[in-house]
């Protein structure tokens, strides 16, 4: 049995992940144009009509672009909480009442054998959340749009073996850079995005709890490098000792293309 993690696009400009367990196809929102969703896919080699559903983190346009379109055209179910689902109807109306799914933050649900657990983060959502995905005794996480640690948020993804975690930016860039003032407070505010060195803390703490594999993701295009929060986040973990790419995988999650897969199988986690 084997669990697959892929981010298709990661970022402010659109953010979609597939996931893929037990013969359960399933997105975690869907950020860019159906068209370019269709594209990502087809290059892992689904067929989007193969999907069993879709998850919705939140309502920000970056995560439900591509929604409307997608579930007209393929009756996809997409699964939120209410809040979601309240921004979501007051900017898509045509989404058909039969693809809509309400889910509880906090309470399990499952897909086909995919266990999912959506657990509340802080960000500046009507109720954001992240996901933690259990299937045959492997468990995967998605958290991004995360404004501080929380142990909320840390307790729901710890036992991950993978997870595709937030590196937004990097403090300095944010306060040196073009950014208006009510810009920069939102980015580094308790409800925006977690910067580098915060991805760092925390995947320290992750990884003593199981986290073998690691996708940095929603990487800000002018707020960070891809290399910054790769050596930020590499530096910290080998100074505790880590060996990054055996005792843990670190990759970056691209803005505009399909990433690397994050693979399980069994208590083994890589990046392809």
């Amino acid at each position: 049995m084997r669990m697959t993690l892929c981010p298709l696009f990661s970022g402010s400009s659109g953010n979609s992940i597939f996931l893929s367990c037990g013969g359960v196809r399933l997105l975690v929102d869907a950020g860019m144009s159906a068209a370019r969703e269709e594209a990502a896919l087809r290059e892992i080699g689904v067929d989007v009509r193969e999907l069993d559903g879709v998850l919705v983190t939140h309502e920000h346009v970056d995560h439900v672009r591509g929604l409307g379109v997608l579930c007209r055209k393929y009756g996809l179910p997409v699964y939120a909480n209410e809040g979601t689902w309240q921004g979501i109807l007051e900017k898509e109306s045509g989404i058909p009442a039969r693809c809509v799914r309400t889910f509880y933050t906090g309470e399990d649900f499952y897909i086909g054998g995919v266990d999912v657990r959506p657990f509340a983060i802080p960000h500046d959502a009507n109720e954001p959340v992240g996901f933690a995905f259990s299937c045959q005794g492997m468990r995967c996480g998605v958290a991004t749009d995360i404004g501080h640690i929380s142990s909320g948020w840390m307790d729901a993804v710890s036992g991950c073996q993978a997870l595709v975690l937030e590196a937004n930016h990097d403090v300095e860039m944010v306060e040196r850079g073009p950014y208006p003032q009510r810009l920069r407070r939102r980015i580094l505010g308790r409800n925006g995005h977690l910067c580098n060195a915060d991805c760092a803390k925390a995947l320290l703490e992750l990884a003593k709890k199981g986290t073998r594999a690691v996708s940095l993701a929603h990487l800000s295009a002018d707020n960070n490098l891809p290399e910054l929060a790769y050596n930020t986040v590499c530096e910290a973990l080998s100074g505790a000792g880590y060996a990054v790419g055996s005792d843990i995988s670190v990759t970056v999650a691209r803005r505009d293309r399909v990433s690397d897969m994050l693979i399980l199988e069994g208590e083994e986690a890589d990046a392809v």
